[in-house]
């Protein structure tokens, strides 16, 4: 399908106010408070771009919900999604991929959004939707998606040594089918802009996808255990891997190792 743009403008005082106002909204969830001891992960998708003048703000939200896992009872996994749709206007986004155009393209049909696609784009759970500065959509989104049942998924062991990523994954009952995945990412990255809408700003990343691979798939009713080795792999700052229903559909489970500097 086509890929349509919207522009999003940010509020000027957005940046101050995801500490000041959206991070202490998040933390007063009463759910939240009840399930501090087993904290519920949720997958949180930022489609963004070095060359969309909106996805700053977004992509500084997505750096607080990581660093500062604000909302009590709910683990954030983020992966921020570079789509390459804006390198045509200016700058190429060094983290650009085609691959996740398509996978945003997806959610933008299934999830009926009237638009298109556009950036900034936040997807929680692959179940909810919104304009990535929006703070009252993003809480709505979390305290919803919290509500939903999930699987608990274990990365047991991961090494990464010769070119070569080596994962150990599994999984407890799952009530109905669904895809693995896997996705590498960047802990940190930097870029100083040079052209288009952010010419001359410094920009800093979290967990940029840099590779997105199905591994498998689970089936209903039973548990999933898989050994994974990918080849040609630089050392990865982290390893993320969700269970999602096909189609990309709800995410049902999801789990995060980081590794060591």
């Amino acid at each position: 399908m086509g890929i349509r743009i919207r522009r999003v403008l940010a509020h000027p005082s957005l940046l101050a106010a995801l500490t000041a106002v959206g991070l202490v909204v998040l933390a007063s969830s009463p759910k939240g408070m009840a399930d501090a001891k087993s904290p519920t992960p949720l997958l949180v998708e930022l489609f963004t771009s070095e060359g969309c003048s909106s996805c700053p703000p977004a992509d500084a939200f997505l750096r607080e919900l990581d660093s500062k896992q604000p909302l009590a009872g709910a683990q954030f996994i983020v992966l921020e999604e570079h789509v390459d749709y804006w390198d045509g206007d200016g700058w190429r986004d060094p983290f650009s991929s085609h691959d996740l155009t398509l996978r945003q393209a997806e959610y933008a049909e299934r999830l009926h959004v009237a638009t298109g696609s556009y950036t900034p784009e936040m997807v929680v759970d692959g179940a909810y939707e919104f304009v990535g500065n929006d703070l009252a959509r993003a809480n709505q989104a979390f305290q919803k998606a919290l509500t939903l049942p999930t699987v608990p998924v274990r990365i047991s062991s991961a090494t990464a040594e010769n070119g070569k990523l080596h994962v150990h994954v599994q999984s407890d009952l799952v009530p109905a089918k669904a895809d693995v995945w896997l996705a590498l990412a960047l802990d940190h990255a930097e870029s100083q802009v040079l052209r288009g809408e952010n010419g001359g700003h410094h920009l800093e990343h979290v967990a940029v996808a840099k590779r997105l691979s199905k591994i498998g798939k689970a089936e209903k009713g039973s548990t999933f255990s898989k050994d994974v080795t990918l080849d040609s792999v630089a050392k990865p700052s982290r390893v993320i891997i969700f269970l999602q229903e096909p189609g990309q559909g709800k995410i049902i489970g999801a789990a995060m190792k980081q590794f060591q500097p």
